[in-house]
């Protein structure tokens, strides 16, 4: 080769070498930069990782959450329906025991009009004294103090530890307790009454009877005698009663219109024997109750107790629960009266009118 054709195939070789240097460059700086792009992935890779754990740790224990929630309120919505199943079943009870007990003895209770009205507001007014039917079940008691007090303070506490010693001081090992549980009283009492009154078109009232040495019956009979014939001013009896405890009689005709011009005449001479007697001619009122109305009231010196265990004799449980409650060291008193029912049997209690 000619020096000319050397120099040329060197120059060509350095311009060669020259493009393979600045290519190699640019691998470096794509290396590089490739290296670079790799670490912030890891990073962003590491970061979106963490994130996630978090994300599931936040996640699981915001499930765990969840599940404790609807647990509780699964058991607070039990604790309510069982509350108000409860309440529901007493509400009942005491409706059925007001509607068996007391509200069918009103309609057929016979009263005798024996005093003087001189106020015509009176004449609207009918005063009663309600008697209180209250069950009681088997393992409970009612004790009545004599003061409010005692009985709020009873109740409020509670539970009571009740010991069975009946008094007797013994070492505490030998000491043998009961726990019952304490609670109000709650009774519907009427709070209004409304009787709507009808004059019977063939019954009448017959009162001022002699004290005569016979039977009832023969009494009776010899009224019906008298006022079956049309002479004295009567008709046909249906019916005679005594009302009991006024010592007066009611005698029902078979016809209207016999009742009426013997009450108008409102006394009449009657031959009973062998003596005449003027007896008084009343008109017969029936009562029908048209509106009741209860409301509820809370015994304020009455207490009920429950979950008495059938661990002592009927007498001996009853002194047990007296001597417990009336001393003051726990919270007792003077006890008025005290009903105990057994576990297995049933009672009713019955609550007056308190005059204090």
């Amino acid at each position: 080769m000619s020096p000319e054709q050397v120099q040329q195939e060197i120059k060509c070789c350095a311009e060669l070498c020259s493009a393979l240097e600045q290519d190699h460059a640019k691998l470096q700086m794509a290396v590089e930069d490739i290296e670079q792009r790799t670490r912030e992935l890891r990073r962003e890779g590491e970061l979106l990782h963490k994130h996630l754990e978090q994300q599931m740790s936040l996640k699981r224990d915001t499930g765990i959450t969840c599940q404790m929630n609807i647990l509780l309120a699964k058991e607070e919505n039990n604790s309510l329906r069982q509350e108000k199943e409860m309440l529901k079943q007493k509400l009942e009870e005491m409706k059925k025991v007001h509607q068996l007990t007391m509200l069918p003895a009103l309609p057929e209770k016979k009263m005798v009009f024996k005093g003087l009205v001189t106020n015509k507001e009176d004449m609207n007014k009918l005063m009663l004294t309600p008697l209180i039917y209250y069950p009681l079940q088997g393992g409970s008691a009612l004790i009545t103090f004599e003061k409010a007090e005692v009985a709020q303070g009873i109740i409020e506490a509670k539970e009571h530890m009740v010991e069975l010693s009946c008094g007797e001081e013994l070492e505490e090992i030998d000491r043998c307790r009961v726990r019952v549980q304490a609670g109000p009283v709650d009774i519907l009492l009427p709070s209004s009454l409304e009787i709507g009154m009808t004059q019977s078109s063939r019954s009448i009232l017959v009162s001022d009877l002699p004290s005569l040495d016979i039977s009832e019956e023969a009494l009776l009979d010899k009224l019906e005698l008298f006022f079956s014939k049309t002479k004295n001013g009567g008709g046909e009896v249906e019916s005679r009663e005594f009302l009991n405890d006024s010592g007066r009689v009611v005698l029902t005709f078979v016809k209207d219109g016999v009742a009426e011009p013997l009450i108008a005449r409102g006394r009449i001479q009657v031959l009973i024997g062998k003596g005449k007697y003027e007896l008084k001619i009343s008109p017969r009122i029936k009562g029908d109750i048209t509106n009741l109305q209860l409301q509820p009231s809370r015994c304020p010196r009455t207490i009920l107790l429950s979950g008495i265990p059938d661990v002592l004799g009927e007498e001996a449980m009853r002194d047990t629960l007296e001597i417990h409650f009336q001393k003051a060291s726990r919270g007792g008193g003077e006890v008025d009266a005290l009903a105990y029912v057994p576990a297995g049997r049933q009672g009713v209690a019955v609550f007056m009118e308190d005059k204090d």
